[in-house]
This record gives C-alpha cells, structure tokens and sequence, in this order.
C-alpha cells in the first residue's frame, strides 16, 4: 500500500461510526425506557391521588348527609 492509499483508509472511521450507532442506540433505549417509566408512575400517582380525593368527598358527603 502506498501513501495515497493509506490517505484513503477509512477503516478505523468506519469502526468510530459503528462504535457511536451502538452507544446512540442504548442511550436512546435507556431515555425511552426512563420516560416510560416516569410516565406509568406519574400517572399511577395522579390515580391513586384521584381516588383519595374522591374518598374524602364521599366521606365528608357521607357525614353531612348522616
């Protein structure tokens, strides 16, 4: 190989790339996987929220009605 081939190599740029595609795929994964799991919790919060904010309705319309 001469040095206008060696100018051209590009293997070790090529492996950079795949290296950077593999840690831009897992770090999307875990952002996904993080948000997902921050959304299911935060909607069972608003839920169980919901429903204690419900019970003490009931119960103080309870208590005026008894």
């Amino acid at each position: 190989m001469n040095d206008r081939d060696a100018w051209y190599d590009d293997r070790a740029c090529e492996d950079a790339v795949r290296r950077a595609d593999r840690v831009t795929r897992f770090a999307w994964t875990a952002i996904a996987t993080t948000t997902g799991t921050l959304g299911c919790a935060l909607i069972a919060a608003l839920a169980i929220g919901t429903g204690a904010v419900l019970a003490v309705v009931y119960l103080w319309m309870a208590a005026l009605a008894g």
